[in-house]
């Protein structure tokens, strides 16, 4: 696969500096197709020894090593992605992709004050929101792979079918459908200091135990969606209903009995909370708000999944 000239890469042999520059850009094409930093990390990984794994004639002989790179991260992702679904029905409880906190070396842990690399760090922008991620993760693997590399990330559609194994019309065909999906699923977005004045409010509220505040700041369709991997207690299925979700938050507020403090902050680049018990950060919250309302809550409590939090 050649990829568009703004890549950047020369004729010669690539040094180290050329081939590493890609980091970047895998990472975050690996992320928003696997929802999870953690696997994306290992894809990125895996692409590197392959690479390394060639003799320099093998290497000198590829026209395009950032598009080689992105051929073959995108191709271990998309049989990730077929795999994933089988481990799911295993899974405890709802999955939910891992949230990014901001900013941070998602890498390494290390805030930006202390040096940390920019080329290890996730773009946050809206195609890395959580109401974003939880449509992608219901497409299917080749939706997922040819909307990503097209629209995300602005790939031809016959450098999209070399990738996915279809052709350059089938490639257009799923990331039409892909886009349909989240044109169903999209709601107008409240953005900046609007969403955070709700989530604050939506914070008071349930601290405070206030039943009816937080049904006021809830749509009455509003969901509620965790996922603690059978590593966290948490409640299984999704709640439905704003009502329903006060009674259960408030029910929560109680069991936790002023052990828990929260902080308001920024998950996958929009407002969100944290949670923190005993100096453990122990869950962190993303929201999709329409108008006024909260229109979904998605509550990560798996500890596997908040390692970069834990370690920022």
């Amino acid at each position: 696969m050649t990829t568009r000239a703004q890549s950047g890469d020369d004729q010669g042999e690539p040094g180290l500096d050329a081939i590493m520059s890609e980091r970047r850009r895998l990472i975050n094409l690996a992320y928003r197709l696997l929802g999870s930093l953690a696997d994306a990390e290992d894809v990125v990984q895996e692409t590197y020894t392959r690479w390394y794994a060639m003799s320099v004639p093998e290497q000198r002989a590829i026209e395009s090593p950032g598009g080689w790179l992105v051929t073959v991260a995108s191709r271990i992702c998309l049989n990730l992605l077929g795999s994933a679904r089988a481990r799911r029905e295993t899974y405890v409880g709802e999955w939910l992709p891992e949230p990014l906190p901001e900013p941070t070396d998602w890498t390494t842990g290390r805030s930006a004050a202390e040096g940390s690399d920019p080329a290890d760090r996730v773009t946050l922008d809206e195609s890395v929101t959580m109401a974003f991620l939880v449509v992608l993760d219901a497409m299917t693997p080749a939706e997922r792979v040819a909307f990503v590399l097209h629209d995300v990330f602005g790939y031809r559609f016959g450098e999209v079918a070399e990738i996915v194994g279809r052709t350059p019309a089938a490639c257009r065909q799923l990331a039409s459908s892909a886009r349909r999906r989240l044109r169903t699923a999209r709601t107008p977005a409240v953005r900046g200091a609007g969403q955070a004045g709700i989530v604050r409010r939506f914070r008071t509220a349930w601290e405070a135990k206030d039943i009816d505040a937080l049904i006021g700041l809830l749509d009455p369709a509003a969901v509620a969606t965790a996922d603690g991997g059978g590593l966290a207690a948490t409640h299984l299925y999704p709640i439905v209903g704003g009502e329903r979700i006060a009674h259960a938050y408030a029910e929560i507020a109680r069991l936790w009995n002023g052990r828990t403090a929260f902080r308001e902050c920024a998950v996958n680049g929009l407002p969100g909370l944290v949670a923190w018990q005993d100096g453990t950060l122990v869950t962190v919250f993303a929201f999709e708000i329409a108008g006024d309302r909260i229109r979904r809550i998605w509550a990560v409590r798996n500890p596997e999944k908040l390692r970069p939090w834990r370690t920022g």
